[in-house]
């Protein structure tokens, strides 16, 4: 059995997939070609905003961001420590500090009711993790932020898809970024992301700052990194958006239909929020005695994962560089307790059901 399957998807787009590939080996426009501007269109009018700048990866998005921004040294960014390392990263590579505060113990996303205790007056940005597929509290954060005169940087890196309030993911603030890695709900074959906006400026300075700080060529008026897409990958994104909403779609009926198979056992099973869909790009469990579940699960032939054993807070990168406001007690205590099962638009009933008997057993 497969955690994440791709080769299913793939045979369904195969041939649109050759016919695109071909299409820019005869061009030869290999970085920023015409199916750049094509796919920047497309998951731009797919997520509701004016303006999808496609980038080399989901940390160069949240980098750009930043430096958008104009984040640097001596800022504070405020975040979530239950994350993969490039959330924070990204902060720490500008000079800034990650400000960590602690999580809800049923969505697993920032505590909003938490962020504001830990404005200071250095502070810059919020910036909220859409974590496991399901989008933060963006509504509330939203507020804080223009309470505070603070921008909001969606981390959607694994919720792109997402709805909430009938808005999608990547339009919930001033600016989204996501990751188009292959694993993701929408993933390419190797790196890529974006960062989206209805900011026009925001959209030009990240334009330049992805292509070294250039606004035409050999004159850069500001410092960038190389952060393009490559235009192979945007003819992949092109053949997946003709699945994209169905998979969508079935992403948040398995996830649902998961909860209900486990939902009698000694398992905790993801809390959607009202007015949330999730496409689920993990489907994570809290669990008592992680270790000899995941370790009985394997035995039966069914793969896990868990995301994130180390908190970023313990991370010893970011040890003399971040600053965690409040105590972290949730963040550790989940930490302790996730596991993830297979999860993908194409997983069978009859896989489902021997998962979640599995689970079942694993747990007595």
């Amino acid at each position: 059995m497969q955690f994440i399957d791709l080769k299913s998807q793939q045979q369904l787009i195969r041939a649109d997939l050759d016919r695109r590939i071909a299409a820019i080996l005869d061009h030869g426009q290999y970085i920023l070609g015409p199916e750049i501007g094509e796919m920047e269109s497309q998951l731009a009018e797919f997520v509701g905003v004016r303006h999808c700048i496609s980038v080399a990866s989901g940390t160069d998005a949240l980098l750009l961001a930043l430096m958008a921004l104009d984040i640097g040294p001596g800022d504070e960014v405020i975040t979530t420590p239950f994350s993969f390392i490039s959330t924070a990263e990204v902060i720490g590579l500008l000079g800034a500090t990650p400000v960590f505060v602690d999580i809800d113990e049923r969505t697993f996303n920032i505590r909003a009711d938490l962020i504001e205790a830990a404005i200071s007056d250095k502070t810059r940005a919020l910036m909220p993790v859409s974590l496991f597929g399901q989008c933060a509290d963006m509504a509330a954060i939203n507020a804080i932020g223009e309470r505070h005169g603070l921008p909001v940087i969606e981390d959607a890196a694994q919720s792109f898809g997402a709805e909430q309030s009938g808005r999608r993911s990547c339009g919930l603030s001033r600016l989204g970024c996501t990751s188009f890695f292959p694993a993701k709900p929408l993933g390419c074959y190797g790196d890529g992301g974006a960062c989206f906006t209805d900011d026009d400026d925001l959209a030009g300075r990240l334009r330049e700052l992805r292509n070294h700080g250039q606004d035409r060529r050999y004159h850069h008026p500001r410092i960038g990194i190389n952060g393009r897409m490559d235009t192979l990958q945007a003819a992949v994104i092109l053949a997946k958006m003709a699945l994209f909403p169905d998979e969508v779609h079935k992403r948040s009926t398995l996830g649902a239909r998961y909860s209900e198979l486990l939902g009698d056992t000694d398992c905790i099973t993801p809390h959607i929020a009202d007015g949330n869909l999730s496409v689920y790009a993990q489907y994570t469990l809290r669990v008592r005695d992680r270790d000899k579940v995941a370790a009985q699960l394997g035995e039966a032939g069914i793969p896990t994962a868990v995301y994130y054993p180390i908190t970023l807070d313990q991370q010893p990168a970011l040890a003399t560089c971040s600053r965690t406001s409040g105590d972290l007690a949730t963040t550790h205590r989940l930490a302790a307790e996730v596991i993830s099962l297979p999860m993908h638009p194409y997983l069978q009933d009859a896989d489902m059901a021997g998962i979640s008997d599995a689970v079942t057993r694993a747990l007595d």
